[in-house]
Order: structure tokens, then C-alpha cells, then sequence
């Protein structure tokens, strides 16, 4: 979809990257490790220090009692943690549960590693359905994934549905793969890592990473916490997968992890909050039916109000005709799902979240011609309907 922007010049609102510099501290210790020859492999499972911050950062935070030597695996951004957790922990013929809607790389993760993934429906401002999650749990279940905030719906779970999640894990002797890279973009509700409850800190492993509290997504700086057997299967696996993270930039996360203050996070949300008011007004006024994420920085919306296309097709009519890009939804759902949704992310600028909204108000006025239906459409994209 980023390709598709660029074509017809319009705005990305598809790929999840924000448009403004890192924070000074950041650039700044990376040049100075750079410039100090920290340029060589770092130990394969991340560079002490940043693994010392990180254990600092968990028990500030989260009150997590985490074993820097032996716990944590620094890897090349969360994508490749969960991979590699996937690849160490499941085995050929087990079960993975992930909701849906879900980050398009969770159900590819669990099939190669020879896993079956399992999509339990989890809709945008609703509340997790506990008793079709208990139904969903089977003897043949080995991890759930659980994704909070979470991409692309916003949801924030509440305690009670990680403590069900919890219960769950321990009563079918199941583990809990967590991705928690949005931790700390969040409006509503409080970031509880599920390894912090009790009984949970041996069965689950934290993902979380640089990426989107630090606006460097292509530092690709991760990490995963696990109980030391857990972690020797993960080191293995990202060993052979990556060897290890970029040496200077885990510096530089590790410095901003223990001098950035509190305050910088606090503030971090606050902005996100404007954007995301911003956009999901616009898309209401549009004739778009969404709900207000509670985390994160997408916006899933339903056009079907506007269109009676597919998800692609009425991505690509948007891209071209009103000039703003989205993801269209089935690529967050398993088979035949997300077909009348699209994806926003707000983590731009407000000069472009403000032209977004205003190029979106111009479909209900009619700025840009009625939104397509099928037949005025489909000949023209060139696309199977």
C-alpha cells in the first residue's frame, strides 16, 4: 500500500511508521556509539547493557523481577521475536489461539512453525466474549497469542480478561506469547503485562521492542522475556534466524530506556490521543462506521455504508480518487474476513492527519464524486470481483 501511495501521490495512512525524527537523546547516543567502534556483533542475545536497562525498565514499571543474564533475548525488532518464539516453543500439530482481527504476521508465524493457527473473533469496542474463549481452549492447545494495545483493533485488555486468559493458560498447561510493542501508546484503560500476574511469569513470554515508544521502526530493536528455559530455545532459534541486533542502536535504546523521564510517555500518549480524535471524527463525518481505539494508532473502520466493494478494491478507489491510503481489512483476518473494513494509522504529523480528515469529510459532501459501488468500479480497477 506504501507503493500504492506513492503512485498516486497520496497520503500513507497504510504503514505504521511515523513521519517525525526520533527523539534527540537517541540519535545522539547512536552517532556517539557509532563513532566510539561499537560497530561489531554485539553478544548474540543482546548487548548487556541494554539488557541490564531493560530489567531496570520492567521492575520500575511493571514490578517484574527479571533475570538480565538469563531472561532476555534482544532481537531484531518484536516481529522477529515472535517468530523466533514460535519456531522455539511450538511443535508440529499444536494449536495456536489468536484473535481476530490480528497483526497480519501471528497466523503466518504459527503455520511455519507447524502449528495450527486458531482465530478466536474478538470485534473492534467489544468485549472479549470469555465463554467462547474457554470453548476455544482444546488439549491440543499450546500458546495463545495475546496482542494489547493491540493492532489493528486498539483494544486495551482489562484485567479481568487477562486473568481469564490467565486461568485458562494454567488449567490447559498452555503459554502465553504476548506482543506488547504499543505498551505505552495507550488512552484508556492500564498496560498489565499478563507474565506479572501470578502463576503467569513461567508460562508466558513479553514481547515488546524500540520500535513505537522510540518513533525508530527501522532500528529494528526488540526483545523477549521468558523464563530461562523458554529463553535457551529462543536464543537458539534467533541465533540462527539473525545471529544479532544492529550493536550501536541497542546503545542507544538502552540509554533512552534509563534517562528518557516518565513524563516523555505521558506525553507520547497525549499527542497520539489528538491525532486519533482528529481522524476518527473525520471518518464518522465521512460515512464510515469505526470505534475509538483505546491503544495503539490504527483506526479500523467499516465503509460498507459507502461501498459495496471489497476491502482491496475500495482501498485502492480511496488511494486514487480521495488521495489517502489505507490497508485494506482481510489482512488482518483469517480466511474470507475484514472484506468491508480498512485500516488507518494516525501516527503522522497534524498538517497530515488535519488533510487526511479533510479529504475524507469531502466523500459525504460529494467533493469527490459519490464512493464507488461495484459496477461503476470493478471494469475500471481491472480487479476480480
Amino acid at each position: 500500500m506504501t507503493r500504492l501511495a506513492r503512485e498516486y501521490n497520496s497520503l500513507n495512512l497504510a504503514q505504521g511508521f511515523p513521519n517525525w525524527p526520533c527523539p534527540d537523546l537517541l540519535k545522539d547516543a547512536a552517532m556517539k556509539a557509532i563513532s566510539e567502534n561499537i560497530n561489531q556483533y554485539a553478544i548474540t542475545w543482546g548487548a548487556q547493557r541494554l539488557r541490564e536497562a531493560l530489567a531496570r525498565k520492567y521492575s520500575g514499571w511493571y514490578g517484574m523481577n527479571v533475570d538480565p543474564a538469563e531472561e532476555i533475548t534482544v532481537t531484531c525488532g518484536a516481529t522477529e521475536a515472535m517468530i523466533s518464539t514460535m519456531l522455539a516453543l511450538v511443535e508440529p500439530g499444536d494449536e495456536v489461539i489468536i484473535a481476530e482481527p490480528f497483526y497480519e504476521n501471528y497466523g503466518p508465524d504459527a503455520a511455519l512453525s507447524g502449528a495450527r493457527p486458531v482465530y478466536f473473533p474478538m470485534p473492534p469496542g467489544k468485549p472479549m466474549d470469555l465463554d467462547l474463549l474457554r470453548a476455544t481452549f482444546r488439549p491440543s492447545t499450546r500458546a495463545i497469542v495475546v496482542n494489547t494495545p493491540s493492532n489493528p483493533a486498539g483494544r486495551v485488555l482489562t484485567r479481568a480478561e487477562l486473568e481469564t486468559i490467565r486461568d485458562l493458560c494454567i488449567q490447559h498447561d498452555a503459554i502465553a506469547i504476548t506482543d506488547e510493542i504499543y505498551e505505552h501508546i495507550r488512552y484508556e484503560g492500564e498496560h498489565i503485562p499478563i507474565a506479572s500476574l501470578e502463576g503467569m511469569k513461567d508460562r508466558t513470554v513479553t514481547i515488546s521492542g524500540a520500535s513505537k515508544t522510540f518513533s525508530v521502526t527501522g532500528w529494528r530493536i526488540g526483545w523477549a522475556i521468558a523464563p530461562r528455559e523458554m529463553t535457551d530455545a529462543i536464543r537458539k532459534v534467533h541465533d540462527f534466524l539473525t545471529v544479532g541486533a544492529p550493536a550501536p542502536l541497542q546503545e542507544a535504546v538502552a540509554l533512552a530506556l534509563d534517562e528518557l523521564p516518565r513524563t516523555f510517555y505521558g506525553e507520547l500518549a497525549d499527542s497520539y490521543r489528538k491525532s486519533r480524535d482528529s481522524l476518527v471524527g473525520a471518518l464518522i463525518d465521512a460515512g464510515f462506521e469505526c470505534q475509538s481505539p483505546e491503544g495503539a494508532y490504527y483506526v479500523l473502520a467499516d465503509f460498507s455504508s459507502l461501498s459495496d466493494l471489497d476491502d482491496t478494491a475500495f482501498a485502492i478507489w480511496l488511494s486514487r480518487e480521495v488521495g489517502v491510503t489505507p490497508v485494506p481489512g482481510s489482512s488482518f483476518f483469517g480466511p474470507g474476513g475484514g472484506q468491508n473494513l480498512v485500516r488507518f494509522a494516525f501516527c503522522k504529523t497534524v498538517d497530515v492527519i488535519e488533510e487526511a480528515a479533510k479529504r475524507l469529510r469531502d466523500i459525504k459532501r460529494g467533493g469527490v464524486g459519490m464512493a464507488p459501488r461495484n459496477e461503476d468500479v470493478a471494469a475500471r480497477s481491472g480487479l476480480q470481483q
